[in-house]
């Protein structure tokens, strides 16, 4: 963890066009999830996420709870993020994590790089004192793992 940021990447043997369609498919998130906690896109998600889209999602960690999450980087093929918080008016006081990921061709393919960001998270001391920053690089690392199973197998 550099600061309060963790990144992990992986050269996946897919072009970026492949891969950035499934990141940016709202529904096809609790697929790709390697923490297993991303469970289903709520209703009224777009089919394609752009710059602004907002979509909500239903989690499950120890209990169930939901997750809105608005894009706020965007670059076709390239790069995409959205900040999450909790839905309603406990959002504005919790949460604020940003889940970022960057393509870049490269020779073989794509390096793919899934950024987990807490610099705007108002949890952020508490996350980090409770360990999840490692647990969340080792999830990131499925993550990778099952975008490239499914890119290569489609």
């Amino acid at each position: 963890m550099d600061g309060d940021v963790v990144a992990v990447e992986r050269v996946i043997p897919a072009g970026p066009a492949a891969i950035f369609a499934l990141i940016d498919d709202a529904a096809r998130h609790p697929e790709i999830d390697g923490s297993g906690t991303v469970k289903q896109v709520k209703p009224g998600a777009p089919q394609k996420l752009v710059l602004g889209s907002t979509f909500g999602m239903s989690m499950q960690q120890g209990m169930r709870y939901s997750m809105v999450s608005t894009v706020i980087e965007f670059e076709q093929d390239r790069r995409i993020a959205w900040q999450s918080r909790p839905g309603g008016f406990v959002g504005r006081f919790v949460g604020g994590r940003i889940w970022r990921y960057e393509l870049e061709p490269v020779e073989g393919g794509t390096r793919v790089r899934e950024i987990w960001d807490i610099s705007q998270d108002h949890q952020r001391a508490l996350l980090r004192l409770t360990g999840l920053p490692e647990k969340t690089a080792a999830n990131m690392a499925k993550t990778l793992a099952r975008i490239e199973e499914i890119v290569t197998t489609a």
